[in-house]
């Protein structure tokens, strides 16, 4: 099994998502040359780390926003 497949779901789903994706390329990279295992894992940790990171800028967009709509409002 290989070790950056594995990293790249934590990453993705516990810690970071974008190392999730970075780690999930790598591992991709290093199973075509070793054959090892883990295919799986690598691809659902870039999966899953672009999801999370898509949600996570979204969601500073829309607080960015709303604090924005808030301050102006207050002021006037």
């Amino acid at each position: 099994m290989n070790t950056y497949a594995i990293l790249s779901l934590v990453f993705a789903v516990m810690v970071f998502p974008p190392l999730g994706v970075y780690f999930g390329n790598r591992a991709r990279d290093q199973i075509a040359q070793t054959g090892e295992r883990g295919a799986e894992l690598a691809t659902a940790g870039i999966v899953v780390g672009w999801v999370f990171t898509i949600m996570y800028v979204v969601f500073i967009v829309v607080w960015c926003a709303m604090a924005g709509t808030l301050l102006s409002g207050s002021t006037a």
